[in-house]
């Protein structure tokens, strides 16, 4: 196709005159780029600042709903293990041990992690002529310009006539012979109605349809089946085009440590003033976890470069609400600059200068965050009496229409929660039961904390947890003092303080996810309260560790710790010392970075081992630990993980329940699961079908398998020699033991190990009153020549 392509243009001197001016018009499009909040004169070239990106290939499984900021913790870890890394202008080529064509690709990202960046870059350095010259037109279109044409009728043609026009000239016969590469940006921003499976077939780039059913065609290969198409998207909305439209999987996964330094040296030519910033963040967890996201790097380079310059710097910010009150602080003090000839003023007096527009800012921030809304026109600004873009950046789109956004999600969730603060303060309970969906007394702050907590905890997609994790924040004196009259009178006493501290560290958690209970430890670091982070670094120092009794939210910093710490921890091993049942459950998310999760000698105990640098390594017990519903979907995420690390997983004695079973299931099946060894009981006769029907999708791994005191029967055991006689199924050991089986059951497990593939050297089948001749069919199996059965119970 290249030497066509190649041969054509050629000869066709016009194609090259349009294609020529068309690299020039995306060139002037990328080399310029804004860092946050657009100003005159405020873009910067994008070569000056770039910094490559961690890109890797592959995916989770798993439809990934919880909040970004825990997404991004997770991706931190697994930046130490993950494959070796996918240039952005790669993502089109094979790697070595592939084969194939890679036509369409999806590149998911949390927000402000640096897809458009990449897009950008890539765009850049194929107009600049230094990579993919194969490529004969890059397409570049965003979900958000194409929103504004979605219930109209476009060609494929005139849609890049429109979007692009240096390509007007250009005819259906020259797109034909053109290796054309479309790149969609921000799927999440979408407002089209992407429908796979009943949109209108179009193949012809001449023939006129909605933008929706050109999209799914293109996607699809109808049109334009030589097409590549790029499409990048966060992860929440990901699963509106189906997994099998990709030929490749991406992540952007932001800075590596490594990276996150060059930004800084990057951007400051001061050595000293970058290595103090370098130096800050890293004593400070939670910041420099966030710095894998370049929009935050940005965000904290404008506070510490303000703090670090100046005579009357103050304690330098250590936690997220920390860093944006000074943050919006930098930001008015900038704006006062700009409009008031640099008169100084105190933040008192700037906060109090600005707080209508603050609050109205917040209104807008906090009514948004409950539609899950990222972008916002001019009506929904004219809703909330808004006639500025302070805070925002703002964007003109290809029909000149401006869209307004945060410089990043986090930005709207804290003035949202500012917002939410104020409405505490000024007793304006309207707005609060309309958040809560019903009526409130008046309440404390203890109270009023505690019961938005709770409303954040009913969130199945954890959407508010870091607008959580802000307000108990804003209830910090620093941050009170910083803030000024934004926040509304309020008078907290230390007392009041230690009492919510007090109150989070014993909240009841039965019913919420131990994934999402680690949201009130993050609270507490907000609340700078370090005590429990102590406890736990003091007590995985100790030898003796039955000396310490761990409450509940110990577990679940723990927990957070196991996930999060790069140290060396040769073992942890919870027999030592005394936790509830409810501790151990907390702990259960740390099985994503286990190996084993196994029975030892004692019910109701949990061991841990773990070695943070050699590949997760290492040991997890959830033996008779009552795990529920929740805890399932952990352990399925945790089989779901690319890659996954887990390998032997023993759920003896909880009764998972058929809808417990069932969510297992779903990670039993992925590719990324490398189970080896598996135990279940309790489980019913749809449980058991589940099962099987599981291990039969994806069965290359498992060597050991104990399904013992299961009421399988005649029927489930008819349903397990389905797996058995899969030429995929690698089963050595299988335990029966206790199943209620009979005659029948044997004849069955005799005729499925009579197959050539069968790989069965021990089989259990004790308690379940059999008799000589129930088991004759077996007996005589293991007596002939070339079975494998070396072990009959």
């Amino acid at each position: 196709m290249f030497s066509l392509s190649h041969s054509f243009f050629k000869s066709d001197v016009g194609l090259q005159e349009v294609l020529k001016e068309h690299k020039i018009s995306l060139k002037r499009r990328c080399e310029c780029v804004t860092e946050g909040i657009d100003e005159t004169g405020s873009r910067t070239l994008l070569n000056k600042i770039y910094t490559e990106l961690y890109i890797t290939e592959g995916q989770s499984e798993e439809v990934n709903t919880q909040h970004e900021v825990r997404q991004l913790e997770k991706a931190t870890k697994m930046k130490a293990l993950h494959d070796t890394p996918i240039r952005c202008h790669d993502i089109f080529k094979l790697l070595p041990d592939q084969h194939g064509v890679i036509k369409v690709v999806l590149t998911k990202g949390v927000a402000g992690i640096g897809k458009t960046f990449s897009v950008q870059k890539f765009t850049l350095d194929w107009a600049e002529g230094l990579e993919n010259q194969d490529v004969s037109v890059v397409v570049l279109l965003s979900f958000r310009e194409l929103n504004f044409i979605k219930d109209e009728q476009y060609s494929l043609l005139s849609l890049l006539h429109v979007f692009h026009p240096t390509l007007q000239t250009l005819l259906a016969e020259q797109l034909a012979k053109c290796k054309l590469l479309f790149i969609f940006d921000g799927l999440d921003e979408s407002r089209l109605s992407l429908d796979f499976n009943n949109s209108q077939l179009v193949s012809d780039v001449t023939q006129k349809s909605s933008v929706n059913v050109l999209l799914t065609n293109l996607i699809k290969g109808n049109l334009l089946p030589s097409a590549l198409i790029w499409i990048t998207t966060r992860p929440a909305a990901a699963n509106q085009i189906p997994a099998e439209c990709f030929d490749r999987f991406t992540e952007v996964r932001g800075f590596t440590d490594t990276q996150k330094e060059e930004y800084f040296r990057k951007r400051f030519s001061d050595e000293e003033l970058s290595s103090k910033i370098i130096s800050h963040i890293k004593t400070c967890r939670s910041l420099h976890i966030m710095c894998g996201i370049p929009v935050f790097c940005w965000i904290t380079a404008m506070v510490l470069e303000k703090m670090l310059t100046s005579e009357q710097r103050g304690e330098l910010p250590k936690t997220m609400t920390d860093m944006y009150s000074h943050f919006l602080l930098v930001q008015t003090k900038r704006k006062k600059k700009k409009y008031h000839g640099g008169h100084e003023r105190s933040p008192q007096e700037l906060m109090e200068a600005d707080r209508e527009v603050l609050l109205k800012l917040g209104r807008l921030a906090f009514q948004h965050i409950k539609k899950g809304n990222i972008l916002f026109y001019e009506e929904d600004l004219e809703q909330c009496g808004l006639d500025v873009t302070e805070i925002f950046k703002r964007e003109f789109v290809i029909f000149q229409k401006p869209v307004y956004c945060f410089v990043h999600l986090s930005i709207q969730e804290f003035l949202a929660a500012v917002y939410m603060f104020h409405c505490f303060t000024t007793r304006n309970t309207e707005e609060i039961e309309r958040f809560l969906g019903r009526k409130c007394r008046k309440f404390s702050l203890q109270d009023f904390l505690n019961i938005m907590m709770e409303k954040a905890f009913r969130s199945k997609t954890g959407h508010l947890d870091l607008f959580i994790r802000f307000l108990h924040g804003l209830s910090v004196e620093s941050n009170q003092r910083l803030l000024g009259g934004l926040l509304g009178q309020t008078d907290i006493s230390p007392e009041a303080i230690q009492r919510i501290i007090n109150k989070l560290k014993k909240m009841n958690t039965d019913r919420i996810s131990p994934d999402r209970s680690i949201n009130i430890f993050h609270c507490l670091m907000e609340l700078n309260d370090q005590s429990v982070y102590q406890e736990i670094q003091e007590f995985m120092k100790s030898e003796n560790k039955s000396n310490k009794k761990l409450s509940e939210v110990h577990c679940s910093a723990l927990a957070q710790m196991l996930q999060m710490s790069e140290e060396v921890l040769d073992e942890l091993d919870l027999e030592k010392y005394n936790t509830s049942n409810k501790g151990r459950l907390r702990l259960i998310p740390a099985v994503r970075n286990c190996k084993k999760a196994r029975k030892e000698k004692k019910p109701c105990m949990l061991y841990l081992l773990r070695k943070y640098n050699c590949n997760f390594c290492h040991a997890t017990l959830f033996f008779n630990c009552g795990l529920s519903w929740n805890h399932c979907e952990i352990v399925a995420s945790a089989l779901k993980s690319n890659p996954s690390h887990l390998t032997e997983l023993d759920l003896s004695w909880n009764e998972l329940k058929d809808s417990g079973v069932k969510t297992l299931c779903t990670g039993m099946e992925s590719p990324n699961c490398k189970l080896e060894m598996l135990e279940l009981c309790s489980l019913s006769e749809v449980s058991c079908s589940n099962v099987v029907s599981a291990l039969i999708s994806n069965p290359s791994h498992l060597t050991t398998l104990n399904l013992s005191e299961n009421s399988l029967k005649d029927a489930g055991v008819k349903e397990l020699c389905r797996f058995l006689q899969s030429p995929h199924c690698k089963i050595h050991t299988l335990s029966l033991k206790d199943c209620g089986l009979s005659e029948i059951s044997c004849s069955s497990l005799a005729s499925a190990l009579k197959s050539n593939h069968s790989h069965l050297t021990e089989l259990d089948l004790s308690e379940n009153s059999l008799k000589d001749p129930d088991v004759k069919p077996l007996l005589k199996l293991v007596k002939s020549p070339g079975c494998k059965l070396k072990t009959l119970k």
